[in-house]
C-alpha cells in the first residue's frame, strides 16, 4: 500500500505572544527566536520536497504564533503556488485589516483561530493573557472583512467541557466554516493539566454527534485527536459521511505529520519520537523510509485496541498511547469501549472510493464550477469529481457547472453520502433562476397521472403554489418525475419541520390550538423581537454604514417625527470622538455608540468630543472604561 502525506503540520517557530497551559510545545513561549529555527531558505526547500510527495497537499503553518516569522508570506505564496492549500494555524490576536489582506494575497485559503470560551475571562485564564478574547474576535472581524473563511478551534478541558455547545453556537454566529473540537493529548505544557475523564471524553463525543446534526449544511462539525469518534459515528450511522469520508482511523505517519521549528519530522504534533531532519535529510526519504513510520502503519495494535472491532475505523489515539506507556502501539486508555459489543469481526469500509482518488476530470467543468472545486481539500478532490461526474453521466449533463454540482450535491446529502461542501455564501442558483445552464434550470418536469390527481383536490387558490414547490423541490432531489411518492416525501418532509415548531411552543403533536396560541404569541411579542434583532444587527456593523445605522436608529426610536428630522436630532460626532470609539472591541462599539449618545442627549449637547466621552466615562464601571482609552 502507498502512504501519501495528505496534511502536514508546519510548526513554523516557538515564538508566541501568549502563554497558553495546554501548548504541546515544550518550551518557553514568548522566547527569542530558536537558532536552529529553519531559514527562509530551507523552508522554501522543504516546500520543493512535500511537493515531490503530493503537491496538492493541505499545508498547516502554525507555531507558537506563526504570523510572528516575518517570511510567512513568502512561505504560504510558495506553497500556494505549488498546488497546495495553505491554512494558517494562529491566535488570531495579530490580525488585523492589513494582515487579513496580505495572507490572502499569499494564497491562504483558510484561517483556524483558537476560542476556548464564550466567557472572555475564562478563555484570557487559558491563553495566559489578559485581553486575548477581545483580540482574538478583532481578528475574526478583520478576517471577515476581508473575505477570508475561518474556522473556530476549541480545545476541551474540564473547564469549559460544559460550555461546548454554546462555544459552537457562538462560532456559527460569528460565520465560521468550520468548528473543531480538540481533545488535549497531555504532553508538553498539558502534562500539567489534568484530562477529562474517560467517561466524559466519550459523553462529549456522544454530545458532539448529535450537536452537528444541527448544523449541518451551515457548519462543519468535527473532532480531532479523538479517532473513536468515527466508531461513535458509526454506531450511530453507519452510513454517514463522517465516518466514510475518511476511514484509516489515526493518520499519523500515514497520511500525516508534524515539522518542527528545527527541522524535526514527528508523526504529530503530540509524538515526541523523531524520525528525521529535514535538513539532514530529505523529506521524502524521511516520510518513505522511517522505520517508526513503518511500525505505525503496521497496525500491529496491543491491548484492547489490538482485539477492537473498530481498529480499522479507529485505531486510537497513538500519542495518547505514547504518553501513557512508552509505546506507540498500546491501546488508548482514554477510550471505554469495550471490544466485542459491535461483533467479533473487523469492520471494513473501503477507503479507495473516498479519501485520496487521483484528480481527474473525463467531463469538461465550466469556470464557475472549477472555482468551487479549489475550495476543496486536495485529498477529497479526486473523490469530489469522480462523484459529481457519476451524477452528471446518470442524469445526461453535459458538463459540470456550479448548478449541476448543488443539485448533485443535495442528492447526494439526501443519501447521507457528502461529495464536497458549499460555500454559505455562494449566490443561491435555485431552479428557474436564469444562468448559464438555461434548459436545467427551466425544463419541465412530467408529472405522473396520479400525482396530477392527488394535487388537483387541493383548492384552487393555492394549487398553483404547489405546482411551482413541486418543480423546484423535484429538481432540488433530482428527481425527473414528480411521482405520488414523491408528493408524500415532501408532505412528510413539511410536517416534521411544522412538528419542529410546533413544540417550540409546547405542543406534542399538531392540534388546532397549537396554533392559535402560536398566533396569540406572535401577536404579543413578533414586533418586540424583531426590533431587538435589528438593534442587535445594528450594533454589530461597521463604520462603513455608519449614515444607515443612524437612520434606523431614529426609527427605532418610534414617535410620529419623520426619519430624517430623527436622525438630525441626534448628536453629530467629532473626529476625535469617533477615533476613540473606533478603539473599542468590535463587539461592544455599536452599544457604547448608543450609550454614548442618550448620555449627550440628556446632558442636552448637540455634539459628541473627547472631553463628553471623558464625562461619560466617569459614570461607568472601570472594566469599560479600559476600552475606550
Amino acid at each position: 500500500m502507498q502512504y501519501k502525506p495528505y496534511a502536514i503540520s508546519w510548526n513554523t517557530t516557538y515564538r508566541c505572544n501568549l502563554r497558553c497551559s495546554h501548548c504541546y510545545l515544550d518550551t518557553n513561549a514568548l522566547t527569542k527566536q530558536s537558532a536552529k529555527e529553519l531559514t527562509t531558505a530551507e523552508g522554501l526547500r522543504l516546500i520543493d520536497q512535500m511537493a515531490e510527495l503530493n503537491p496538492n497537499l493541505l499545508l498547516i503553518l502554525t507555531g507558537g504564533e506563526p504570523l510572528l516569522r516575518n517570511d510567512i508570506y513568502d512561505l504560504s505564496s510558495y506553497a500556494s503556488r505549488k498546488g497546495m492549500m495553505v491554512v494558517l494555524g494562529t491566535n488570531g490576536n495579530m490580525i488585523d485589516d492589513d494582515v487579513a489582506k496580505r495572507l490572502k494575497a499569499s494564497g491562504v485559503t483558510g484561517i483556524g483561530i483558537s476560542l476556548d470560551s464564550v466567557k472572555p475571562g475564562s478563555h484570557d485564564s487559558f491563553r495566559g493573557m489578559q485581553g486575548t478574547w477581545d483580540d482574538t474576535l478583532n481578528g475574526i472581524e478583520a478576517c471577515r472583512r476581508q473575505g477570508i473563511e475561518f474556522q473556530i478551534q476549541t480545545t476541551v478541558t474540564k473547564e469549559n467541557f460544559h460550555e461546548i455547545a454554546d462555544i459552537i453556537k457562538f462560532s456559527y454566529n460569528l460565520g465560521a466554516r468550520v468548528f473543531n473540537l480538540f481533545f488535549l493529548v497531555c504532553t508538553g505544557k498539558g502534562q500539567e493539566l489534568t484530562d477529562i475523564t474517560p467517561q466524559q471524553y466519550d459523553l462529549a463525543l456522544h454530545r458532539l454527534y448529535e450537536i452537528q446534526k444541527e448544523y449541518q449544511g451551515k457548519m462543519m462539525v468535527g473532532a480531532k485527536c479523538a479517532p473513536h469518534y468515527r466508531r461513535i459515528v458509526y454506531e450511530h450511522d453507519a452510513s454517514s459521511p463522517l465516518v466514510r469520508a475518511y476511514t484509516g482511523g489515526c493518520p499519523a505517519a500515514t497520511h500525516y505529520c508534524r515539522i518542527t521549528p528545527e527541522g524535526d519530522v514527528t508523526p504529530c504534533p503530540y509524538m515526541p519520537n523523531v524520525a528525521g531532519n529535514v535538513k539532514e535529510k530529505s523529506f521524502v526519504e524521511i516520510w518513505n523510509e522511517n522505520s517508526e513510520f513503518q511500525v505505525l502503519r503496521h497496525d500491529n495494535l496491543n491491548g484492547r485496541c489490538g482485539i477492537c472491532e473498530f481498529r480499522s475505523i479507529c485505531k486510537g489515539c497513538r500519542a495518547r498511547a505514547l504518553a501513557a506507556t512508552g509505546n506507540q502501539m498500546d491501546e488508548d486508555a482514554w477510550c471505554n469501549y469495550v471490544p466485542g459489543k459491535s461483533g467479533s469481526e473487523v469492520i471494513q469500509l473501503a477507503t479507495s472510493e473516498t479519501f485520496g482518488v487521483e484528480e481527474q476530470c473525463l467531463m469538461p467543468w465550466d469556470a464557475g464550477a472549477k472555482s468551487l472545486l479549489q475550495q476543496i481539500p486536495s485529498f477529497a478532490r479526486g473523490m469530489v469529481i469522480k462523484n459529481i461526474e457519476q451524477f452528471a453521466a446518470k442524469n445526461n449533463y453535459q458538463e459540470i457547472t456550479q448548478e449541476v454540482m448543488r443539485v448533485a450535491r443535495e442528492e447526494m446529502m439526501a443519501n447521507k453520502k457528502t461529495a464536497f461542501s458549499r460555500k454559505s455564501d455562494e449566490p443561491a442558483q435555485t431552479p428557474g433562476y436564469p444562468g448559464k445552464d438555461e434548459k436545467l434550470q427551466t425544463e419541465e418536469i412530467p408529472w405522473s397521472e396520479e400525482a396530477r390527481k392527488r394535487v388537483a383536490h387541493a383548492p384552487d387558490f393555492v394549487r398553483p403554489g404547489i405546482y411551482k414547490l413541486m418543480q423546484k423541490k423535484a429538481r432540488l432531489h433530482g428527481y425527473k418525475e414528480i411521482t405520488s411518492k414523491f408528493l408524500s416525501e415532501i408532505r412528510d418532509e413539511s410536517m416534521q419541520l411544522a412538528s419542529k415548531r410546533i413544540k417550540h411552543i409546547g405542543f406534542d403533536e399538531l392540534r388546532m390550538e397549537a396554533w392559535d396560541k402560536a398566533k396569540e404569541k406572535l401577536k404579543n411579542v413578533r414586533k418586540q423581537e424583531v426590533i431587538e434583532k435589528i438593534k442587535t444587527f445594528l450594533g454589530e456593523r461597521t463604520e462603513k454604514n455608519e449614515g444607515i445605522i443612524t437612520k434606523f436608529q431614529a426609527y427605532l426610536a418610534g414617535g410620529d417625527e419623520s426619519v430624517k428630522e430623527k436622525a438630525s436630532a441626534l448628536p453629530v460626532w467629532t473626529d476625535e470622538a469617533k477615533l476613540r470609539l473606533k478603539k473599542a472591541p468590535i463587539f461592544v462599539r455599536g452599544r457604547a455608540k448608543k450609550a454614548i449618545e442618550a448620555f449627550a442627549i440628556q446632558q442636552g449637547c448637540k455634539e459628541i468630543t473627547g472631553d463628553l466621552i471623558n464625562q461619560y466615562m466617569k459614570n461607568i464601571p472601570s472594566f469599560v472604561n479600559s476600552k475606550f482609552r
